[in-house]
């Protein structure tokens, strides 16, 4: 028989094995537990755009300043007192219209002198040349000396000269009183009125205001001056008062209206080279600085005949129809000229485009939503389009916002996607 404590000794071994096996199955449950499953990657939200393929305008911008075709100080060409204005301010008028009338007293009695002065002289060589005839006669018979026949005739060609020099001073009498009449040379528009009826006008451009009465003189001289508005003669009428150089208004031309801008001269050579030498019209764009609207479309018309050797810029002209009268002269805009079209390009919006070690990339979303980094080549960006020339295809979906997170392989979620065309010019 076995002693009790050899039996409680048996059972405390077993308790302690047993504790020590379970502390044993704990540990290995404990660190040899299951892995558990990775989750799986949750797609990131980007914005893309569909490849398109469209007809592509290169052009050339700057910014331009609207100008009349044609501008006319209108200016008085006879001397005198204003006596009237027959336009309004602000008006359209017509070419040939009056305009305003100088005081036309002085000159009708300056043609009337001159008329009279003609008949005058007119009646002295009628009598000179019936004496001329007698004395040719009459010498024939021996009954007058040859002095003079000689002296006869000399007499008759001095009237006849006097009788020329009448008909020039009727013929500017003429004018001259034709020019109290202003008329408008060209079709467009009037501007601010810079004389008043009653203030002295004179043909040199000079406006006096009325502070004593003028009087007539003798008859005006032949009128003479430059270009179509105004000239300079001398008139009847005496001014009184301090003068200022004026003009009565200005007229300006605003259909057809011009717009200037310059060009670099690199740009200037690619100009000649797509237009035949301006050969062949380019088409220009006005835009509005403020909202990048087409305020009109017209043609290159005129290229200056030199380069600024200061700013190494070619200033150019366009002209514009301006049916709608959305340029005006001193407005300054955006042009956009037109230089060549390239068919069928493929256009991106220019936030697609990424920057990296190897050059221009973008991110190209698969048929499994995963992106991957394309390189790309461009032509040419203009505004927000680039023009790619290969590393994305047409239909393809490019990634244009979101592009920070994004890694080769990441995979995203089209939140919204758009057509490219949509943003080309």
């Amino acid at each position: 028989m076995t002693p009790p404590h050899e039996s409680r000794r048996r059972l405390y071994i077993i308790l302690a094995g047993l504790a020590a096996l379970a502390v044993v199955l704990a540990a290995w449950a404990i660190f040899h537990k299951p892995a558990a499953k990775k989750a799986a990657p949750h797609p990131i939200p980007v914005t893309a755009v569909k490849a398109a393929s469209q007809d592509f305008q290169l052009a050339v911008t700057a910014i331009g300043a609207a100008q009349a075709w044609t501008s006319d100080l209108i200016l008085a060409q006879v001397s005198g007192k204003l006596i009237r204005v027959n336009f309004t301010e602000g008006s359209d008028v017509r070419a040939g219209q009056v305009l305003a009338e100088v005081d036309p007293r002085p000159y009708e009695a300056a043609l009337l002198q001159a008329q009279g002065t003609l008949k005058r002289d007119q009646a002295s060589l009628a009598g000179a040349q019936r004496d001329l005839a007698r004395y040719q006669h009459l010498q024939g018979e021996g009954g007058v000396s040859r002095q003079v026949l000689e002296d006869q005739e000399a007499t008759v060609g001095q009237d006849e000269g006097t009788v020329e020099i009448d008909k020039g001073a009727v013929a500017a009498a003429k004018l001259n009183l034709e020019f109290c009449r202003i008329v408008s040379p060209i079709s467009g528009r009037a501007g601010v009125r810079l004389v008043d009826p009653g203030n002295l006008v004179s043909a040199s451009g000079s406006v006096s205001s009325v502070a004593s009465t003028s009087s007539a003189a003798s008859a005006a001289s032949p009128s003479s001056g430059s270009g179509s508005s105004s000239s300079a003669s001398n008139g009847p009428a005496s001014n009184t008062g301090s003068s200022s150089s004026s003009g009565i208004v200005v007229i300006n031309q605003i259909q057809p209206i011009a717009v200037t801008f310059t060009v670099p001269q690199g740009e200037f050579q690619h100009l000649v080279e797509v237009s035949g030498g301006f050969s062949r019209p380019l088409s220009v764009q006005a835009l509005s600085q403020e909202t990048g609207a087409v305020l009109d479309t017209g043609e290159l018309r005129i290229a200056d005949n030199r380069v600024d050797q200061n700013t190494g810029t070619v200033e150019l002209k366009a002209r514009f129809t301006n049916a709608g009268k959305r340029l005006w002269p001193g407005q300054f805009i955006n042009v956009r000229l037109g230089v060549q079209t390239l068919p069928n390009a493929t256009v991106l919006p220019l936030s697609t485009i990424n920057r990296g070690p190897k050059g221009q990339y973008v991110f190209v979303v698969g048929p499994d939503n995963k992106v991957s980094m394309h390189v790309v080549t461009l032509v040419t960006t203009q505004g927000v389009v680039a023009v790619v020339k290969s590393g994305v295809n047409v239909g393809e979906t490019v990634v244009t916002d979101g592009q920070m997170t994004l890694n080769n392989g990441s995979l995203v979620r089209v939140a919204h996607l758009v057509q490219a065309g949509s943003s080309a010019p």
